[in-house]
């Protein structure tokens, strides 16, 4: 068993930059996501099902035309592929759920060796 309690877990200072929580090769992914104010993650999309939750302070969901405010306890589902953009004007603490990591279409060309990353 693997166990986190999310608000200790450090984010580094600065730049936003995730930290891996998890990853199993084939199953999940686990991602903590820190926004300063005013920070955004443009639009993208990823291969995976993915689920959103905001931990702490508030986004802006963009997806499909529509806009939705989250506080802590929001959670966001997004089918592979779907476009969405998140920011953030006051900061928010995010948890990003994979699955399954990696997703049909996630590599071009030879996918990497498997290197069996997991974080406690």
């Amino acid at each position: 068993m693997h166990h986190w309690t999310l608000s200790e877990v450090e984010t580094p200072q600065g730049a936003r930059s995730p930290v891996v929580l998890h990853s199993k090769e084939g199953a999940e992914r686990a991602v903590l996501i820190e926004l300063h104010a005013g920070e955004a993650l443009g639009e993208h999309s990823v291969k995976e099902s993915a689920l959103l939750l905001v931990l702490g302070g508030t986004a802006r969901i963009d997806a499909g035309g529509n806009s939705v405010d989250g506080s802590a306890g929001s959670l966001f589902h997004f089918d592979p592929d779907e476009r969405h953009s998140v920011t953030s004007v006051d900061g928010a603490r995010l948890l990003l759920l994979l699955a399954p990591w990696t997703g049909e279409g996630h590599y071009r060309g030879e996918r990497p060796a498997e290197s069996g990353v997991s974080a406690s």
